[in-house]
């Protein structure tokens, strides 16, 4: 079965919403986009799609925007450190939409998560099935309650590691910051990491919206690069492009730390960039047929400009990204 009915959207004005609104309107998707406070541009849906407003923390609201949807696409978090609203966004919200998206009968269900339900590794090329979750943040523990609810109703999650391109304010930032604040490489730079861009990974979403269904659900999908990158190649390039200098010298990431003074959450967010987290994604690209269209080294260099104007316009990252990333790397989600 081809999914050609309407496919509802939610986080449509995000980072990877944005981007795989882009890629549903080049296949001529029927969109119908879910919008709560941040706006669309103007004609987002296209000619023959439709934007509802509703709100996933009350599920009232949430009545009838599923009808005649044949897939949702549930792209919108939160991610911060309010314990209260990633329950009540990202878990509870979830569940409301599901719920909504079972009664009205829709067959598809797709969740954006993230590796970092895992915990804080080393994780070194494991399949889905080889992880068992173990998130320490907030954000995390409510992110896998989502997927939880997403996976008992037969709905298939993804979960990539680290996106970066056009809108990143999370990952590229957390490394200038880092390189900002650290006149070294924690453990050398030698750590890898899992990548993909959010074109790529708009793409596997689009996908999965548009290809045909083969039934069952209640899966997991890695979503990412078949091959890690190192930290200190990442930094070198992202050093290279906002003119950010870069260490000449590692040190072990425990005397990183001493050094540093960091707190246990400092600690956690250091060693989410500075230690081994990349993960198997070989199922996705088989179950979508191809694999990404560039690798990091290629497809960043395209964002170059994009993030040297981001830069130019903030001078830092955004103040909620600085406290996620600040010296320490991309934060814990």
């Amino acid at each position: 079965m081809t999914a050609d009915g309407t496919i509802l959207l939610t986080g449509a004005a995000g980072f990877v919403g944005s981007a795989t609104r882009r890629a549903l309107a080049e296949r001529g998707a029927r969109l119908r986009l879910l919008v709560h406070q941040r706006p669309v541009p103007r004609g987002a849906a296209g000619a023959a799609g439709s934007v509802v407003r509703g709100d996933v923390t009350d599920p009232a609201s949430l009545r009838g925007v599923c009808e005649g949807v044949a897939t949702v696409l549930h792209l919108a978090s939160y991610i911060g450190e309010d314990p209260q609203r990633c329950a009540a966004v990202n878990a509870a919200g979830t569940r409301a939409l599901v719920a909504e998206a079972r009664r009205a009968g829709v067959r598809r269900f797709v969740l954006l998560s993230t590796a970092a339900v895992y915990g804080l590794g080393p994780h070194r090329g494991a399949a889905e099935s080889a992880l068992r979750p173990d998130p320490v943040s907030v954000t995390s523990r409510s992110r896998l309650a989502a997927e939880e609810a997403v996976l008992a109703a037969g709905g298939t999650v993804l979960r990539p590691h680290f996106v970066y391109g056009e809108g990143d304010r999370w990952f590229v930032p957390g490394v200038a910051a880092l390189l900002r604040r650290s006149p070294v490489w924690p453990a050398g730079g030698r750590a890898r990491l899992s990548v993909v861009s959010v074109e790529d990974l708009a793409t596997v979403v689009a996908d999965l919206a548009t290809g045909p269904w083969q039934g069952g659900g209640g899966e997991v999908f890695h979503v990412c690069e078949p091959e890690p990158v190192r930290l200190r190649e990442v930094g070198e390039r992202v050093g290279g492009v906002l003119g950010v200098a870069v260490p000449r010298w590692g040190l072990p990431l425990w005397l990183v730390r001493r050094l540093a003074r960091a707190t246990a959450a400092d600690a956690q967010r250091l060693a989410r960039v500075a230690t081994d987290h990349w993960y198997d994604s070989s199922r996705i690209w088989q179950r979508v047929g191809h694999g990404p269209q560039h690798a990091f080294r290629e497809r960043f260099a395209a964002h170059a400009a994009w993030y040297r104007d981001a830069a130019a316009g903030d001078g830092e990252p955004a103040a909620a990204d600085t406290a996620a990333a600040a010296g320490r790397g991309p934060g814990v989600r």
